[in-house]
């Protein structure tokens, strides 16, 4: 075994070629914009001390901050509410702040800090009654198969988009994961389109992702907006737990297949190591010196 000596980090101003500002906040953007789930804060120090420069890390990469928290559907809390709100491209109106439908409550938030502020009353369009029928149902599928996890029902015009998230983050174990799911059904015809998504980080001794995502389509028959909802619930409780089976199901395929052709099963010798006599072998020599 060897052991390297230890190198310096070096910023982006440190090397010999100058690197343009611009080109700067995009690597700096794209690092941050695939964070990992969980480990967004980890990036972000990370690409601090590449960057050595804070205010340019604000002024150029504080997009990059918004779209992964709307893209990852990143839960937070407002005051006085039970259940986590969901930041998410479909929340946001047209003057920078996020709605929460359920509570009717329209807020800024922070990207950075991940804090939610200056929480005001908002209407919120119900789309002749499907939207809480929708809330209803997504709420309770939530609690029923995803716990600690939340969910948003958004309208635009005839559309609904629901959107659940649930993620674990385990990084004593060395591992985070985030679940989202997103379906729009149409209010007039019941088309419904889905884009189920999964991402899981693994790094003890190594970096393994999993990032997988499926699109669904199918359609509900409408009639009044309980049993629509209840029709609907069972079509994506369905699609999603079908979707969990063959990604459980693939983890068993890559363990015997995919992942043992990343290594040799024998060393070039074509023999195995007899680690046991080894160890034995070690174990006789230190006491025949002594």
């Amino acid at each position: 075994f060897f052991r390297c000596a230890p190198t310096k980090t070096l910023t982006m101003a440190e090397y010999d070629e100058e690197i343009p500002d611009e080109d700067k906040v995009k690597i700096a953007s794209d690092f941050i914009v695939n964070s990992p789930p969980g480990e967004f804060n980890e990036v972000f120090n990370d690409v601090r001390v590449l960057l050595g420069n804070d205010q340019l890390l604000k002024d150029g990469a504080s997009g990059a901050f918004q779209e992964y928290n709307e893209d990852q559907f990143t839960p937070a809390k407002i005051e006085g509410q039970d259940e986590s709100v969901l930041i998410t491209k479909f929340a946001k109106q047209d003057d920078g702040k996020y709605v929460d439908p359920r509570s009717a409550k329209s807020f800024n938030f922070d990207h950075l800090r991940k804090a939610t502020s200056d929480v005001e009353s908002v209407a919120v369009d119900d789309v002749n009654g499907f939207r809480p029928a929708f809330e209803e149902a997504i709420t309770q599928y939530k609690k029923d198969h995803y716990e600690n996890g939340a969910s948003a029902v958004y309208a635009s015009g005839d559309e609904l988009t629901c959107c659940i998230e649930h993620h674990k983050f385990q990084p004593n174990n060395f591992w985070n994961g985030r679940w989202r799911s997103q379906w729009t059904f149409n209010t007039k015809t019941g088309e419904t389109n889905g884009l189920l998504r999964v991402q899981v980080h693994y790094y003890e001794d190594g970096n393994v992702q999993l990032v997988s995502n499926k699109k669904v389509n199918f359609k509900v028959s409408l009639s009044a907006p309980p049993p629509t909802a209840k029709i609907f619930i069972k079509k994506i409780a369905d699609a999603e737990s079908e979707y969990q089976t063959a990604i459980s199901s693939n983890y068993v395929v890559m363990s015997d297949t995919t992942f043992k052709a990343l290594r040799r099963s024998l060393p070039i010798t074509r023999t195995k190591v007899p680690w046991d006599k080894i160890a034995g072998f070690k174990i006789g020599k230190e006491l025949a010196n002594k």
